[in-house]
């Protein structure tokens, strides 16, 4: 699980594959590809736990020969690294224990049993003193965590980094950590504090082993979408050189930026459409593909809507590019959620906006909070004695 460079860590790659793998909307001969490249990596990397769980899972057929070889290999191996901790320990220094620990964390990594990967990156933590040397420990468990998806390690680990930093600790790795800490927001459905931080590290993108920068910018420029004010997505997004530089590569992604931006309606739906096969089939955002496209169309009509106070419907669908009856269907759902602030007409067939006021909203929020605390009050001295 070492960084190589700018390549993408073989794990991560791998656990696309398997999403992928048990994705309804790939296609079966696709999937025969996928099965056999997923099968390669286990073989190259002996991954025995995760072989038996795709067996039990019917993804992957039983070998029983292939079973017994990785086993015996990882036997070896696992012999071969325990004789060279003994070494270390009996002849060599502190930093030579460290690193025959380190090397029996990676070996549980790239076999990928969790627990005992996790077990021995304790071990190997006890054995390491400079920070920035643990801060790499906590790396290792999140790009684990991450293969797993397991939010709550993924969270305790960038708490744990965090704590790390305040001891002390490089700006490089600092930059590394707002991007795991900005896919674990993405992940959780936190997209405006994961544009926040995708953004603060734009310049000083070096996390290859999570994705590459094309990945990176394609998350950076979604949840800017639906995060960030018009004036905030020109200047940090639709300006940016960095973003300039490779979105032309993303198809779709710059006319959908870019016709938003631009107010270019009819665009922004054709791009979007394009765009929604792209998140339907990324394992981080897959999740919350329904919330994004609700999140982005609520984005969108908001837009529109803000240039007028009465507008009819036709012209709506028009500039859209959809019928009447689409757009009108749209917008009552919008509508009774609460998402738009308008109401229809539907014998004169208009939209008449009615933009809620700042501070008669703050007042409502105030007064609501307040019979909110009232209650808790009330409720509170029912059991003490006041």
């Amino acid at each position: 699980m070492e960084n190589q460079g700018e390549t993408q860590q073989p794990h991560l790659v791998l656990s696309h594959k398997l999403f992928l793998l048990t994705h309804p909307d790939v296609q079966d001969i696709e999937k025969v590809r996928l099965k056999e490249e997923v099968l390669t990596t286990i073989k190259s990397d002996d991954m025995v736990p995760l072989y038996e769980t795709l067996v039990a899972e019917s993804l992957l057929e039983k070998d029983q020969s292939l079973l017994d070889s990785m086993r015996a290999k990882n036997e070896d191996e696992l012999k071969k690294l325990d004789e060279k901790i003994a070494d270390a320990e009996e002849n060599l220094g502190e930093s030579e224990v460290r690193e025959a620990h380190l090397a029996k964390s990676l070996f549980y990594i790239r076999i990928g049993d969790k627990e005992k990967a996790l077990e021995q990156l304790k071990v190997t933590e006890g054995k390491t003193v400079a920070v920035g040397q643990r801060m790499d420990l906590v790396f290792y468990t999140l790009q684990l965590a991450f293969f797993y998806m397991d939010f709550d390690l993924i969270s305790k680990s960038i708490d744990k980094a965090k704590n790390l930093f305040e001891e002390g600790g490089d700006w490089e790795r600092k930059n590394r950590l707002k991007v795991y800490e900005g896919l674990y927001c993405m992940s959780s459905r936190n997209f405006k504090k994961a544009a926040d931080l995708f953004l603060d590290s734009i310049s000083t993108f070096t996390t290859y082993e999570l994705f590459p920068y094309d990945t990176f910018i394609f998350y950076t420029v979604l949840t800017s979408i639906i995060s960030l004010d018009r004036v905030s997505l020109k200047q940090k997004v639709v300006d940016a050189p960095e973003i300039l530089t490779v979105i032309g590569k993303i198809p779709y992604l710059s006319e959908f930026l870019n016709s938003l931006y631009d107010c270019q309606y009819k665009s922004f739906f054709s791009a979007f459409a394009g765009l929604t096969e792209q998140i339907k089939l990324d394992r981080y955002l897959h999740p919350h593909f329904r919330y994004y496209m609700r999140e982005v169309r609520t984005v969108v009509y908001s837009q529109f809507l803000e240039s007028y106070k009465s507008v009819t419907i036709e012209a709506m669908a028009k500039a859209f590019g959809v019928t009447v009856d689409f757009i009108d269907l749209e917008l009552s759902r919008f509508i009774a959620a609460g998402k738009l602030h308008c109401k229809i007409d539907k014998v004169a067939g208009v939209l008449e906006t009615n933009r809620p006021d700042a501070k008669n909203a703050l007042y409502q929020a105030t007064i609501k909070q307040g019979d909110f605390l009232l209650n808790r009050i009330q409720k509170l001295s029912r059991v003490i004695d006041l």
